[in-house]
């Protein structure tokens, strides 16, 4: 009432000003209310883990902590293409042929491919649990040699149903299917020497080459060279 007698300002003009100047009011309180300091959080520490680079592939694989490598499992299967092998089966089976098997496959799943063995004869000496390599022989009641099987049945008859024989075989021994009692004949060969070929068959799945030969333990570059030509994988 005073500023509307002071100033001569009709009603509806002094509603008009006194609208604008709460507006201002209004106005400047949010403003000032937004711009006040505020407390800022301080941001999680980060672990050492989370910044350590990734390592390489490849680089570290396979070594612990202490720098030392894992054991190797040892070379793996030899397999055909595909995933499959093929081995020849003969002797004294149902069914004497040459099959096809699952890389992997082991001795007695070559037997049943074949029908199984016959009846009467003598399985001693035979590693049936030994895992089968692409290419390989497999001769049941015989001694492990070359010659096989003959057709006149020579062979079938030194195998009889003695099973795998006691004596030496009349060619290169297989380091893959031959007995301790048979690896017990070869020159600078002992019972405790034929054992560790039979370890080391059984570790790393078979033989794959006569050159494997001097990683069993006990077997030197000479020893080696006397045994080269009288064994076989």
């Amino acid at each position: 009432m005073w500023l509307q007698l002071r100033c001569g300002l009709e009603p509806r003009t002094l509603a008009a000003l006194t609208v604008v100047l709460v507006a201002a009011a209004v106005f400047a309180v949010v403003h000032f209310w937004s711009a006040r300091p505020q407390s800022v959080r301080a941001p999680d520490p980060v672990s050492e883990a989370a910044h350590a680079p990734e390592s390489a592939p490849g680089t570290d694989r396979g070594v612990d902590r202490a720098g030392t490598p894992d054991p190797s499992p040892g070379p793996p299967p030899t397999g055909g293409p595909g995933g499959r092998i093929v081995v020849d089966v003969s002797g004294k089976v149902r069914r004497p042929g040459i099959y096809p098997l699952p890389s992997g496959a082991r001795v007695a799943d070559a037997l049943r491919a074949a029908g199984g063995v016959r009846t009467g004869v003598d399985l001693t000496g035979l590693n049936r649990a030994r895992v089968l390599m692409d290419g390989e022989q497999v001769v049941v009641g015989a001694p492990p040699g070359p010659q096989g099987f003959g057709a006149t049945g020579g062979a079938a008859a030194a195998g009889g149903a003695a099973g795998a024989g006691a004596g030496p075989a009349t060619g290169p021994v297989s380091l893959n299917s031959a007995t301790s009692e048979q690896l017990d004949t070869l020159p600078g060969v002992g019972p405790v020497l034929a054992q560790h070929i039979i370890d080391y068959r059984t570790q790393h799945g078979g033989f794959r080459s006569v050159g494997e030969l001097r990683e069993v333990n006990g077997i030197g570059d000479r020893r080696f060279a006397d045994l080269q030509p009288l064994v076989r994988p």
